[in-house]
């Protein structure tokens, strides 16, 4: 098991299976030193648990929780194409959407689950760059989706 790993495991926290695209994609794709995740859902157990709207249907402390979720599933699609995460030199890019109800503005506060979840597995590799978008609806209805891009070692 990886360092980062073993970070993780000392979150309570253990590296899922990749989850199975819903169409035509792949999870991840490694391009020279980078590699690529498409949107990663809070699928725990190949399950969307929650749906609907945050600030409606789902509160923000929920919705954080679900994108620590999908960081967790980004870091499994970023492990399946380079084998070991401590091949991670840094995470460079985090873009978070959330499905937002008309009125809901705390769409970074959302996403810091996201950005926190990679900061306490990678340390100062985990800190990046970042966006928080507000969309209508996301893929079955899932509340929050994070896509990540990170360097890595050769």
């Amino acid at each position: 098991m990886s360092a980062v790993e073993d970070k993780l495991a000392g979150l309570g926290l253990t590296l899922p299976e990749v989850v199975a695209p819903l169409a035509a994609y792949v999870p991840s794709v490694r391009s020279g030193s980078y590699v690529y995740t498409s949107g990663q859902l809070p699928m725990v157990d190949g399950k969307l648990g929650v749906t609907g709207k945050v600030g409606a249907e789902v509160t923000p402390e929920e919705a954080k929780e679900l994108a620590r979720v999908c960081a967790l599933n980004a870091l499994a699609a970023v492990k399946s194409a380079i084998g070991d995460l401590d091949k991670v030199v840094r995470v460079v890019k985090v873009v978070g959407f959330v499905a937002s109800a008309p009125d809901f503005t705390g769409q970074p506060g959302v996403i810091n689950g996201a950005s926190e979840l990679l900061g306490e597995a990678l340390g100062e590799a985990g800190v990046h760059a970042r966006s928080a978008v507000g969309v209508a609806v996301l893929p079955l209805d899932a509340p929050v989706e994070v896509e990540i891009q990170v360097e890595v070692a050769d």
